[in-house]
């Protein structure tokens, strides 16, 4: 083992926090990794610690009662020998304002709770060693801590942009789907009328779906997102589907057709239904007029596979690994389009079939793609 390994396992690291659990979960994993660990219950308690063990790291709880994990940071940087210690926060709170507070009072990195073993052992290691390299490396090692701060401070900004998306836009977008439906049912409406207050309905409705996959991919970024099997009327929910969508396919003259070798299979149903919606609306898209969209079931080891297909242009070979990741589009060639788009809908499917630990491709329809999902079906 090289002398820096040993002397990165050899450091010693202060962790100040008034949550005995999560103290005991800092002490029980770096001691794992050779670290001697040194406990402070509070703020003022953290400040003595540090002046009597000189610890080569600090972990430091945001919120704490009396002395804050702030106040605690400015002190330390006070003291001789506090300048160049890494001080890394953690708290539940995850927002700019503290994200920005925190590298004010001095602080190096920034964790959010509940804290995770294998994260705090890498963020604490990489602290030990950019203190190393400090001395020798101060320009580069400013350069490269801005850029993550930019980085993840983006991130924070990113999360509360969806979280204004699905909170926001979610109430006004069912207020028009719900006026669409009473001006539906309204028996004086004119025929003239009828087929734009469906396209009004149709809109929202895609609206909607996609700011839920926006919300999904953000809790998958998360590891927030996670699937509820139960027993699934497979038959049910794809002429469900399959109604729902014919406004869209409609006028471009597109059929749906289900063929189910199997009815019924385990999976969240909510997950599912909006998997095979964002599935089958991909397929409308693509499908040239006067062709068919098919959804087809089938019994495979280990599970249940779903295949839905469209005669379109087909994926190109070089585009089937990227075609789940969000924002990505094809042209009519089946090739990336330069121009922005969506590119929500088949991200979404992604991280829906890995919470059911499942698996999602796309194969050549000849002509066109079929669009596979394999789900375990477990009881």
């Amino acid at each position: 083992m090289s002398e820096n390994v040993e002397a990165e396992r050899a450091s010693s690291v202060l962790v100040v926090d008034d949550n005995e659990a999560n103290r005991a979960l800092a002490k029980s994993t770096l001691e794992g990794e050779g670290h001697r660990v040194v406990l402070a219950e509070g703020g003022a308690e953290g400040i003595a610690a540090f002046e009597r063990e000189h610890p080569d790291c600090v972990l430091l709880d945001v919120r704490m009662p009396v002395v804050d994990g702030f106040a605690v940071c400015e002190r330390i940087r006070s003291l001789p020998g506090g300048v160049d210690i890494p001080v890394l926060f953690f708290t539940a709170l995850r927002d700019v304002d503290t994200f920005d507070r925190a590298l004010r009072a001095g602080g190096d990195d920034f964790l959010t709770k509940p804290l995770r073993p294998t994260e705090l052992v890498v963020r604490v290691q990489t602290a030990l060693k950019l203190r190393r390299v400090r001395g020798e490396l101060r320009e580069h090692y400013e350069l490269l801590k801005r850029q993550r701060d930019d980085l993840q401070r983006l991130q924070l900004q990113k999360e509360r942009l969806t979280a204004f998306l699905v909170h926001d836009l979610k109430n006004p977008v069912n207020a028009m789907d719900l006026h669409a439906q009473l001006l539906l049912r309204d028996t004086h409406l004119p025929d003239s009328v009828r087929p734009s207050v469906l396209q009004i309905r149709t809109q929202a409705r895609q609206l909607h779906r996609m700011i839920l996959n926006l919300l999904d991919l953000s809790k998958s970024d998360e590891g927030k997102l996670s699937a509820h099997p139960t027993r699934v009327d497979l038959r049910s929910l794809v002429n469900e589907v399959l109604d729902e969508l014919q406004a869209i396919a409609q006028p471009n003259d597109v059929t749906l057709e289900a063929f189910l070798g199997v009815t019924t299979l385990r999976a969240d149903l909510d997950l599912l239904r909006r998997m095979l919606i964002n599935l089958v609306e991909n397929a409308i898209r693509h499908a040239p007029p006067r062709t068919r969209v098919e959804v087809r079931s089938r019994t495979r080891p280990g599970g249940v596979e779903l295949r839905v297909a469209d005669a379109g242009p087909g994926v190109a070979p070089e585009m089937r690994a990227r075609i789940f990741e969000a924002f990505v589009q094809v042209d009519g060639e089946g090739r990336p389009r330069t121009d922005a788009g969506r590119g929500l809908g088949l991200a979404f499917c992604q991280v829906a079939v890995e919470a059911h630990k499942g698996d999602i491709w796309v194969e050549d329809g000849s002509p066109g793609a079929v669009f596979c999902v394999r789900l375990p079906d477990e009881g």
